[in-house]
């Protein structure tokens, strides 16, 4: 991180506005403040002093819409916490989030629309020290990125660029190793964003959701997804605190609600030159772990059943269409039969089991596969038409994946 130059943006700041500044990470912890000020409240000094943002404070603060603002928030005064009104500044590049510039009011009697009428005066220097904020953000930017686009073309199947990881320090101990993707199912972006922004964003979360990791030794951030580069048998309690974090992160740059993550894990392999086929693998077990709830959000590629076919062999809703299929989906107009069959199909023909699931009493479920025999002539649950209708399902929730 560029510090001094921070400071001195700050400084700059300060002094046009004529008030005390203090600026912070997404995380509350203190980054740079102004050394000359008139006035200051408790809030402050203990901030100053701690280095980091007190949970009561974060919470007042947090209330008042800052994590999702795009514009000067005016947070007003807490006695309560000793606090005086404060205006935040969010600091975003391209959309991106990179920390908060706090501007203290004075005094009760210091109208927040005042400092806000200032702001406009400072943007230039707003906007480069946001500039100095992404790439103290991003872990050592230019390095990064260009490591990262290494690791990338390598996972695309660019034969220099697997010769160029074999000399990385963090492979040098050789395989096996595995490849995970984590993609939120949906737009993980605003229309129109930045390709760049939305890349540096996607590396920054996956950097910080990793890090401290042991199991996992690099990660890369695409304009849709991140990639891990980890060592096999890093368990499933792993993988859910990585994407919990994950989720924390994107939801703290990003501004917004966090949709569905999943996460895909491919086979181990223990040479560089499989690194296409396992980012494949790992590719599409979060696609099929988007699509279909059973899997659960963190699915490996050999427990995805059916789809490892579906994404080798490419296949579209359109495809699914066999005659069984077909009439069935006709009589279906409500949701009352495709659903059942598919869950009965999961669950191993187990009726109970659906029941409880979809919160419907056993002989609802029989009552539901005899209209399906009536409307096929043949049985669901018998050989052929059985595998029949449950490669049309899967293949029909193939069609919805996210493609990224």
């Amino acid at each position: 991180m560029q510090r001094p130059a921070i400071e001195d943006a700050v400084e700059r700041i300060a002094r046009t506005l004529g008030r005390g500044l203090s600026l912070e990470d997404l995380d509350g912890v203190l980054l740079a403040y102004s050394s000359d000020q008139v006035a200051a409240d408790r809030v402050r000094v203990n901030f100053l002093l701690s280095k980091k943002v007190p949970a009561d404070v974060s919470e007042w603060q947090f209330r008042h819409g800052i994590a999702v603002a795009v514009k000067p928030v005016a947070v007003p005064a807490n006695p309560g916490l000793g606090m005086l009104g404060r205006i935040c500044v969010p600091l975003l590049v391209k959309g991106f989030r990179v920390g908060y510039l706090w501007v203290q009011q004075d005094s009760d009697d210091d109208p927040a629309a005042a400092i806000i009428a200032l702001l406009p005066q400072v943007r230039v220097d707003l906007d480069h020290l946001a500039g100095l904020l992404l790439e103290g953000n991003t872990g050592e930017s230019e390095h990064r990125s260009r490591r990262e686009a290494e690791f990338l073309a390598a996972c695309n199947g660019i034969s220099s660029a697997v010769d160029g990881l074999r000399g990385w320090r963090e492979v040098a101990a050789g395989g096996a190793w595995q490849l995970a993707v984590v993609v939120e199912a949906g737009p993980s972006t605003v229309p129109g964003a930045d390709p760049l922004a939305a890349a540096t964003m996607h590396r920054t979360v996956a950097l910080q959701a990793t890090v401290g990791v042991r199991p996992i030794l690099f990660s890369a951030g695409s304009t849709s997804h991140s990639v891990l580069l980890l060592t096999p048998g890093v368990g499933h309690a792993a993988h859910t605190a990585v994407l919990k974090r994950y989720r924390t992160e994107l939801a703290k740059r990003a501004g917004r609600p966090v949709g569905l993550l999943t996460m895909g894990v491919s086979e181990p392999f223990f040479d560089l030159r499989s690194l296409q086929a396992g980012y494949a693998q790992a590719c599409s077990a979060a696609q099929a772990s988007a699509v279909d709830e059973q899997l659960g959000v963190i699915a490996e590629y050999r427990a995805i059943g059916a789809y490892q076919f579906l994404s080798v062999m490419g296949w579209q809703l359109s495809d699914a269409r066999s005659i069984y299929f077909t009439e069935l989906e006709e009589h279906d107009r409500v949701g009352e039969l495709l659903p059942v069959l598919e869950l009965l199909y999961d669950k191993d023909g187990s009726v109970q089991d659906v029941a409880t699931q979809l919160h419907l009493h056993r002989s609802s479920v029989y009552n539901r596969l005899a209209r399906i025999r009536r409307i096929i002539g043949a049985d669901p649950l018998n050989g052929a038409v059985r595998l029949e209708l449950h490669l049309a399902l899967k293949a029909r929730r193939w069609g919805l994946r996210p493609r990224f």
